[in-house]
C-alpha cells in the first residue's frame, strides 16, 4: 500500500494558475543570479575552477589559478566548464549550476510527494522546499552543496517512489539504479560522502526498526557495477596522470578534514542548530511535526517514510556535528527531507493549526524589518553606513513583501485553503529572499576583486604578469580571466605548489628582484605588505585601494 498518514484537506487550484505561479517563481529564482558580485572564498574558487578546465581543456586534472587542485571531484567543474562554453564566461553562468540545482532538489521533492500521496501534496512540499532559506540561499551561492545535494535528494526520492509507492517490479528496478546512478553523480560533486549518507542512514534506519528487508531489493547485481562504471574512470585517470592524487583526497580531504582541525573550521557541538532553525524558515515552527508517528509503515513492514526521513535529517545533522571542520552549507541535505516530511505531515493538520506557523514566519520578518531600519547603528569602519543602506533598503522591501504574502496566507487559511495559504508564504519568501540577495552587492563587493579588476584593465597589458603577495582573493582570476602568481602565499596552494614550485615565488625578497627587472606588471597585497614596500621604496603605484587590500602597478 502506499503510504498513509491519515486524511487530507483539499483545495487543488488548477493546472493554469500552478503554471503561472511556477514561471513567477523561476523569474524570481534565476533574475538575480548575475547582479551580485562573486564573492571570496568560495565563490571565486569553484568559479575559477570551471573557468580553468574550459579554457584549458583538461577535463581530468582540476587547476585552480593554475596549480593543482585535489580537494574535490570535478563533476561541478565540468558542469560549470559547460555552462561557460554555452552562455559565455560570465557571473550568471558561474551561479547557474547550484541555482538549479537547488530548482531541481524542490522539484524531486515534490514529484516524490506526488508519487507517495497526491498531487495537492506534491505542490506542498514542492512550495516548502523551495522557499526553506538554505535551500534558496545555498542556490544562489557558488558552492558544492547545491549540486550534492540535489543528488543525493534524487536517491533518496527513487528508493521511496520504489518501495513506498505502488509500481510495477520492471518500474522499482529502474528507480533503485536511478538511485544507484544519483550516488555516483554524489561522490563525483563532492566525494564519498555521496556514498555515505545514503548507506548510513538506510543501514541506521532498518538496524532502528530491524528490518533489513530493503537491502535484499537494491538490484545488487545492476546498481553495484553501475556505479562503479560512473564513479570509476575518473579516479582511475587521474590517479593515472597524478600518482599523488589518492593520498591527498582520500587521507588528507576526508579522513584529516573530518577527524582534525587542520582547516581550522571549529565550531561547538551545537553548531548547527541555530542553522538549523534559520535554514528551515519560514517553516521553523514546524519542527514538532517531524517526528514519527505510529501508523506510518508502508509496504516494507516496520521501516517507514517516516523512519528513512528522520534518520536521513538526524545522521546528516549528527554527522557533520561531529566533524573537525564545519561550514554552514554542510547540513544543507538534510532540508529536502525535512520538507518532505512536513508537506506529508501538512495533510492532517486543520488549517487553524497553521496560523501560528505564519504568526512566527510574520513575526520573524517583522523584527528584521524593524532592525533593518537602524541600519546606521550597526555600522563600522569596514561596513559603512553606504555600503549597508542598499542592504537595509533590499531587507525592507523584501519584509514588505512577505508580509503581504503572509496576509494572503491568512486570509487563505480562514477560507479553509491550505495549499493556498501555503504557495502564498512560499512565494512570498522566494521573492523576498531574492530582493535582499539583490541589495547585497556593496556589502559583497568588499570581498571582491570585480571593482580591482576593472581598474587594472586599463592599465596594464593582457600579457603583463599579475602577482599576489603574502594575500590572495579568489574572485582575483576570474575577474582578470587570467592566473595570478603567487607570493609567499601558501594556505590550499600547498599541496599543488609542492608538485609545481615553479609556479609560485617563495619569498618577498625574490619576487621584488623579478619586480624590479619588470618593464610593467600588477601586485595584488594586503595593506601591512604595501606599507613594507612603501618603506623599502619600491617601485609602484596605486590602482584600486580600500581599507584591507591595494592593487598596484608597476611604474
Amino acid at each position: 500500500m502506499p503510504w498513509s498518514a491519515g486524511p487530507a484537506l483539499s483545495d487543488a487550484l488548477s493546472p493554469g494558475l500552478l503554471a503561472v505561479l511556477f514561471v513567477l517563481l523561476c523569474i524570481a529564482w534565476f533574475a538575480t543570479l548575475g547582479t551580485r558580485a562573486l564573492i571570496s572564498p568560495d565563490e571565486g574558487r569553484y568559479a575559477t575552477l570551471a573557468w580553468e578546465m574550459a579554457r584549458s581543456g583538461d577535463w581530468i586534472t582540476p587547476r585552480l589559478n593554475g596549480l593543482i587542485y585535489f580537494e574535490k571531484p570535478p563533476l561541478q567543474y565540468w558542469i560549470g566548464a559547460i555552462f561557460f562554453k554555452v552562455f559565455g564566461v560570465s557571473v550568471f553562468a558561474a551561479r547557474a549550476w547550484p541555482a538549479l540545482a537547488s530548482l531541481l532538489t524542490a522539484l524531486a521533492v515534490g514529484y516524490a510527494a506526488r508519487r507517495l500521496r497526491d498531487r495537492e501534496t506534491g505542490v506542498r512540499v514542492f512550495a516548502i522546499a523551495a522557499s526553506m532559506t538554505w535551500v534558496f540561499a545555498n542556490g544562489h551561492y557558488l558552492t558544492l552543496d547545491a549540486g550534492l545535494t540535489f543528488f543525493l535528494t534524487v536517491a533518496l526520492c527513487a528508493v521511496l517512489v520504489a518501495f513506498w509507492s505502488e509500481v510495477p517490479a520492471a518500474e522499482q528496478r529502474r528507480w533503485v539504479l536511478l538511485a544507484w546512478a544519483s550516488m555516483a553523480a554524489a561522490v563525483l560533486s563532492k566525494g564519498l560522502i555521496g556514498i555515505l549518507v545514503p548507506g548510513a542512514v538506510l543501514f541506521a534506519s532498518s538496524l532502528w526498526r530491524r528490518d533489513f528487508r530493503l537491502w535484499r531489493q537494491l538490484q545488487w547485481g545492476l546498481g553495484l557495477p553501475l556505479f562503479l562504471l560512473l564513479v570509476t574512470p575518473w579516479f582511475v585517470l587521474v590517479q593515472m596522470r597524478n600518482p599523488s592524487f589518492a593520498q591527498f583526497f582520500f587521507v588528507h580531504e576526508h579522513l584529516m578534514r573530518y577527524l582534525t582541525h587542520v582547516h581550522e573550521r571549529t565550531g561547538p557541538w551545537w553548531y548547527y542548530l541555530p542553522l538549523l532553525a534559520i535554514g528551515l524558515f519560514p517553516w521553523t515552527g514546524g519542527l514538532p511535526l517531524l517526528r514519527p508517528l505510529p501508523g506510518d509503515a508502508g509496504r516494507t513492514g516496520s521501516l517507514s517514510v517516516a523512519d528513512l526521513l528522520v534518520a536521513w535529517s538526524v545522521f546528516v545533522l549528527v554527522f557533520f556535528s561531529l566533524s573537525g571542520s564545519k561550514l554552514p552549507s554542510y547540513i544543507q541535505p538534510m532540508f529536502p527531507a525535512l520538507a518532505l516530511l512536513l508537506g506529508l505531515r501538512l495533510r492532517s493538520l486543520q488549517p487553524g493549526a497553521l496560523r501560528l506557523q505564519l504568526w512566527l514566519a510574520a513575526a520573524v520578518w517583522t523584527a528584521v524589518l524593524a532592525v533593518a531600519t537602524q541600519a546606521h547603528r550597526l555600522a563600522t569602519p569596514a561596513l559603512t553606513t553606504e555600503l549597508l543602506h542598499p542592504l537595509a533598503m533590499g531587507i525592507r522591501n523584501g519584509a514588505a513583501v512577505f508580509l503581504l504574502a503572509a496576509g494572503i496566507g491568512w486570509w487563505a487559511l480562514g477560507r479553509q485553503r491550505v495549499t493556498t495559504a501555503v504557495l502564498a508564504l512560499a512565494l512570498g519568501q522566494v521573492i523576498a529572499l531574492a530582493i535582499v540577495l539583490a541589495s547585497f552587492d556593496a556589502v559583497g563587493q568588499t570581498r571582491s576583486a570585480a571593482a580591482m579588476a576593472a581598474a587594472l584593465e586599463v592599465e596594464i597589458e593582457p600579457t603583463a604578469p599579475v602577482f599576489a603577495v603574502r594575500s590572495y582573493d579568489q574572485t582575483l582570476p576570474f575577474y582578470l580571466q587570467r592566473d595570478v602568481t603567487l607570493v609567499d602565499y601558501h594556505d590550499e596552494f600547498a599541496f599543488g605548489q609542492s608538485l609545481e614550485p615553479e609556479r609560485a615565488i617563495p619569498t618577498l625578497d625574490e619576487f621584488l628582484d623579478r619586480w624590479r627587472a619588470l618593464p610593467q606588471g600588477a601586485a595584488y597585497l594586503d595593506f601591512g605588505t604595501f606599507l613594507e614596500l612603501e618603506k623599502r621604496r619600491v617601485p609602484m603605484r596605486v590602482v584600486y585601494e580600500d581599507p584591507p587590500r591595494v592593487m598596484v602597478v608597476r611604474r
